[in-house]
């Protein structure tokens, strides 16, 4: 089936939500509208999507904060994996990276999730094992 790449927009915030709910890892209360929208507000480059038709098929968050690059929310839909989405998604997202001056890109990936370890690795991604991720709940302004 086919599939096209673009940004996401307003109106695909709840068809995003709904969408990560079925295909991506660790779904959480941090997933909410007001935040996606803060998103593109910021950088309406960032989130890309593939869609066939009106549907979601795959996402990715390429976070760029003007000194590295981050990807986010790598997902495909269970039902349309394995057929070259992710890769799109990966390469529009390097290739964005790219354009804005980008040396390296990093990725956040959950370490008992099974299906990314594959995808990243078969992208080019590898671990860093020296890293950790440190993490701190801001409160609410």
């Amino acid at each position: 089936m086919p599939f096209a790449l673009r940004t996401a927009d307003a109106a695909d915030i709840e068809p995003l939500l709904a969408f990560w709910k079925t295909a991506a890892e660790n779904t959480d209360r941090d997933d909410a509208a007001q935040v996606v929208a803060a998103l593109l507000a910021r950088d309406p480059e960032a989130l890309l999507l593939a869609v066939d038709g009106d549907e979601i098929v795959g996402s990715l968050i390429a976070g760029w904060d003007g000194w590295r690059c981050h990807l986010y929310r790598y997902a495909v839909h269970p039902g349309r994996r394995r057929q070259g989405i992710g890769r799109a998604l990966l390469d529009a997202a390097e290739q964005r990276f790219a354009a804005l001056g980008g040396r390296r890109a990093d990725a956040m990936v959950l370490d008992d999730n099974e299906l990314a370890a594959p995808a990243w690795t078969a992208a080019g991604y590898r671990p860093q094992p020296q890293w950790s991720r440190w993490v701190k709940p801001l409160a609410a302004r």
